[in-house]
């Protein structure tokens, strides 16, 4: 391991997707948070409930909308994690493709 690994690894904290723990680094955005943890859909469409994740990565398309504490429509590519943060699967938003 080197000294940046352990660095990293000091600085975890636990945020919480869908009611259960996942384990953060500070400085990455929710959607990187995900998808290191095995999670690569957090979003359902409109029409006919099709997975969706990342797809840009720039905040442009709507793929990637997460609840964050409370708030809906929050972009996972762009909001950063931060300890303690509430992310739930928004269901039926966004645009389609």
């Amino acid at each position: 391991m080197t000294s940046s690994e352990s660095a990293d690894t000091a600085r975890a904290f636990e945020v919480t997707f869908d009611g259960r723990p996942v384990e953060a680094l500070h400085g990455r955005t929710i959607a990187a948070v995900l998808w290191a943890a095995g999670i690569t859909s957090w979003r359902t469409t409109r029409d006919g409930g099709r997975p969706r994740g990342v797809f840009c990565g720039i905040g442009v398309c709507f793929d990637c909308l997460v609840t964050v504490n409370g708030r809906p429509g929050q972009r996972a590519c762009l909001v950063p994690a931060r300890p303690g943060d509430v992310i739930r699967t928004e269901e039926g938003t966004g645009h389609e493709d």
